[in-house]
């Protein structure tokens, strides 16, 4: 790969996007144009897929009809109303060791917004965030074709993650949103969706805020002897 009349290494080009690829919770409101999203998203399509599925829909949310599904969410999150989930996204009951890494995940998210552990109101006030996509320019939504087992979910990761990486060659920034798994009945009204589709996440798009204090947070992920081992 040639950029400026400088040879890349594609191998180190590719490595340090990974590496600097991270969840970004605060962005410019600089918009994207169409073209861009939608050269994103066929980059992103061309994952790996059993039997060339390719499961999964990606929906954007734009101007009335993004604040009404925002504000719903919003409403529905501070009254308390709780729905049935379409997939469980983690284990029951949670093991100790996944779980300190949990923590440590919203002590570095807190952290970094000077958010402590006891205010209540802080915290819910960034949680809330999440159903406005955390005011990204580009807000969509990641759905999944009924009666797909644990394979379509890998396949629509491996696209979800393609997404994220294109984002990040082309200098923006993403986020997934899980919270949107939680009102997948409101989701599926406001977009006009059959009652079997599967809501998967959120994701939010855009310039990634270099000042807001919420993307300075950090996390570490786990040693290599950590999840790797060699047999023979």
């Amino acid at each position: 790969m040639r950029t400026d009349n400088f040879r890349v290494d594609n191998r180190t080009f590719f490595s340090q996007l990974c590496i600097d690829r991270r969840s970004v919770r605060g962005y410019l409101p600089t918009s994207i144009p169409t073209d861009v999203l939608e050269q994103l998203l066929m980059a992103a399509r061309a994952a790996p897929s059993g039997a060339n599925l390719q499961p999964g829909s990606f929906t954007q949310v734009k101007g009335k009809v993004r604040e009404a599904l925002s504000a719903d969410l919003i409403r529905a999150w501070r009254a308390g109303e709780a729905e049935t989930e379409d997939y469980d996204y983690f284990p029951k009951p949670m093991p100790m060791t996944l779980r300190k890494r949990q923590v440590a995940a919203a002590q570095a998210l807190y952290g970094a917004i000077g958010v402590a552990r006891d205010d209540r109101a802080g915290r819910d006030a960034q949680f809330e965030r999440n159903f406005r996509f955390f005011d990204a320019p580009v807000a969509l939504l990641v759905t999944l074709e009924h009666g797909f087992g644990s394979g379509g979910y890998m396949d629509l990761g491996m696209t979800l993650y393609g997404l994220m990486l294109a984002a990040q060659a082309h200098g923006l920034a993403t986020c997934a949103i899980g919270a949107m798994a939680s009102y997948p009945s409101l989701i599926r009204r406001h977009l006009g969706l059959q009652a079997h589709s599967v809501i998967v996440c959120g994701l939010a798009l855009g310039y990634a805020d270099p000042d807001a204090p919420v993307n300075q947070t950090r996390t570490e992920r786990c040693a290599l002897g950590e999840y790797f081992r060699v047999l023979g």
